[in-house]
């Protein structure tokens, strides 16, 4: 039995039920389906959630319109109404004019007091967004009620919220544009958040026309609470404003696009500044700016910002409240981890940080030109992680592999990278990081090796007084892949890793029940092998000579119950001479010695020890010591354990010296065969 609203209701829906047989079949799919399906009348309003009609049912206006009127509605599903915790503004689900969803213009007119816009955007991927809710796909419904007026309903995932106000407001606020609503602010329901300092610093640099053009604009503002350093007011300038607007486009969180740069207000010849949104995992929405062409007063890099209260739609775009200003760069990197350490992007880090004593973020304060490298939250919930949390000693020993004593932005590190993958050494002087870049522009990705674990940015070139953070997706220094794992990812040791695959000899490698030494020379160490034996290289890099490369690495790899690092090799070669390492045919013997000076880079700043083995009578550096890896150990080597007397190249093929010494045992057998015979 359904009340008397109902059945008034339902003889509303009815009268736009005059459909034709393909109506009525999209009509039994959306009834059958599960979301969809609550409604207990055998009509037309099957095509709508119920959650939505006990709102309708209760809006004369609402009811008036479906019953004479063109409209287009946006009906969120019931979930979506289970979500939401506000109130529900039915009229500005609906516009007076229907639009399918390839018709909707930018911006449509909703039927509520004012008729605050709706604002229409598309992603890359083809999704419509209204506002901040996705239409879903295929449950839009077209049909023409009894007066002959078209109407379009589309279901949405989001319920559509307005601009709202306190309950104490005094001034009838319908659809302010963006400087009203600066002006407004106190009478609006911003979740305790103000906007004094902002607006004052606005009116003072006379950029109220800004806020103020008509269009369809994104505005970024920050809140009182962003301005508690004192003199961080005093550096909001016009420019400074114009970088807080990106003009002509409107951005909701939802339909952002993850780190897409939009030119902001403050883009022009000697100043040049964009914004883009991201999202972490954890649901945290931030905005940055990147001023990528500075001036005296507006240094170059990224400001990170969090945005606090999103999506607040006004009469000429959509306003998002943000923690702290764009483009100004005021803070140290010790305040830079304090400020996102209580809960923002870094809040792990941070609590690690200080859960070792707090003596790492110590020496941050104590550098005058720093880098770090800090692992997002999401990197800390590897599973490896939380057994070595516990472990102080190597946690600090973690902590000091992401901070460089250098200001080392993304540019720098490109130079760097010119000529060969760039290697910076750490606060620990013996431990370096390795930064490689693949692409260009925007499509750039740099990613950067450190104690076996390769880090990808996801947040480079953060700005600070006294440096840079760049915001990594992995822990350096916590290895979790196997030798293969890091042979087949790492750019360095390509070349190795193509001449394994050959013979299937990495195939091993996998194997987590041995505990393997690797010797592996780096892509330029076989490149010089190309200069020195030019025809064997050649052959070493084909399939058909799969058993001599294989012979080769198999030199290189020591398989014992125990990995060797480079100390342990160093003291050992110091107590006996040579070390006689285990190998799968036979053993390799060397010598490690340690080596002051820069082995690495001849321009580093600062000096360190390397290591060099001595194998043969040959000296060869040590680029990477102690790549560790969850089943084994690699050291990166500068070029391959080869000699000239491995390689004999005759008739187009060569052999190994393994190999004549098997040839030379055939021969003998077959001699001794036809002795016997």
């Amino acid at each position: 039995m359904t009340s008397p609203g109902c059945r008034g209701l339902t003889a509303a829906l009815l009268l736009l039920c005059a459909t034709s047989a393909a109506i009525a079949d999209l009509s039994d799919k959306l009834r059958d389906d599960s979301e969809l399906s609550q409604s207990t009348a055998k009509s037309f309003r099957r095509l709508m959630p119920v959650r939505f009609y006990s709102q309708v049912e209760q809006n004369p206006i609402a009811n008036a319109t479906l019953t004479l009127r063109s409209c287009t509605i946006f009906v969120p599903t019931n979930e979506a109404f289970q979500r939401y915790k506000g109130n529900i503004h039915v009229l500005y689900h609906i516009s007076t004019s229907a639009f399918s969803k390839e018709q909707l213009p930018k911006s449509v007119s909703s039927d509520m007091d004012g008729n605050p816009p709706l604002y229409i955007t598309k992603n890359r991927n083809g999704d419509i967004y209204v506002n901040n809710a996705r239409i879903i796909p295929s449950l839009s419904v077209e049909m023409t009620n009894r007066e002959g007026k078209r109407q379009v309903m589309h279901i949405i995932d989001e319920v559509l919220q307005p601009l709202s106000v306190q309950k104490n407001a005094q001034d009838n606020i319908n659809n302010p544009d963006a400087m009203q609503f600066l002006q407004m602010a106190e009478q609006l329901d911003l979740n305790d958040f103000h906007l004094r300092t902002y607006r004052s610093q606005v009116t003072l640099a006379k950029k109220e026309s800004v806020y103020q053009s008509p269009g369809a604009h994104t505005f970024l503002i920050p809140i009182d609470e962003s301005f508690k350093l004192s003199a961080r007011s005093g550096l909001v300038d016009a420019k400074v404003i114009d970088g807080h607007v990106i003009p002509n486009t409107v951005i909701f969180t939802a339909a952002s696009q993850h780190d897409d740069p939009k030119t902001s207000a403050a883009f022009e010849d000697l100043l040049k500044v964009t914004v883009s949104f991201f999202k972490q995992k954890d649901g945290k929405m931030y905005v940055k700016s990147n001023t990528i062409v500075g001036d005296a007063k507006h240094h170059e890099g990224v400001v990170l910002a969090e945005i606090v209260k999103a999506n607040i739609p006004v009469q000429n775009g959509v306003v998002h409240l943000i923690h702290r200003p764009l483009m100004i760069i005021d803070t140290t990197v010790t305040d830079f981890l304090k400020e996102n350490g209580e809960n923002g992007a870094l809040r792990k880090f941070y609590e690690v940080i200080m859960d070792n004593g707090g003596e790492v973020l110590d020496d941050i304060t104590n550098l005058s030109e720093v880098t770090i490298l800090a692992p997002s939250n999401d990197a800390w919930n590897a599973s490896l992680i939380e057994n070595l949390l516990r472990n102080r000693k190597k946690m600090r020993e973690i902590l000091n592999m992401h901070i460089i004593r250098d200001r080392l932005n993304v540019d720098k590190i490109r130079q760097k990278n010119a000529n060969m993958i760039a290697q910076v050494p750490t606060v620990n002087n013996s431990t370096f990081l390795y930064f490689n870049v693949k692409g260009e522009g925007a499509d750039a990705v740099i990613t950067v090796e450190g104690g076996g674990v390769n880090a990808t940015i996801v947040q480079a070139d953060v700005a600070q007084t006294n440096g840079y953070v760049h915001i990594i997706d992995r822990v350096l220094g916590v290895p979790h892949t196997t030798v293969l794992g890091k042979l087949e990812t790492d750019p360095m040791m390509s070349d190795t890793y193509k001449m394994g695959q050959f013979s299937h000899f990495n195939d091993q490698l996998n194997n987590t029940q041995r505990r393997f030494t690797y010797f592996v020379p780096r892509d330029k160490g076989w490149q010089k092998t190309e200069l020195d034996y030019p025809s064997a290289h050649k052959k070493l890099f084909m399939p058909d000579f799969s058993y001599h490369s294989k012979s080769i690495l198999e030199r290189h790899l020591a398989i014992a119950d125990h990995v060797f690092t480079m100390k342990d090799l160093v003291q050992y070669s110091q107590q006996a001479g040579n070390v006689v390492l285990p190998t799968f045919r036979d053993s390799l013997q060397i010598r490690v010695e340690e080596e002051a000076g820069h082995l690495h880079d001849e321009n580093a700043s600062h000096e360190w020890t390397g290591y060099v083995i001595i194998w043969n009578y040959k000296k060869i550096n040590v680029y990477r010591p102690d790549v560790e890896c969850t089943n084994g150990i690699i050291h990166v080597i500068d070029y391959p354990l080869l000699e000239e007397r491995d390689v004999v190249v005759s008739g187009g093929s060569y052999l190994t010296e393994s190999s004549i010494c098997i040839l030379l045992a055939n021969l003998i057998m077959i001699t001794v065969a036809k002795i016997l015979n």
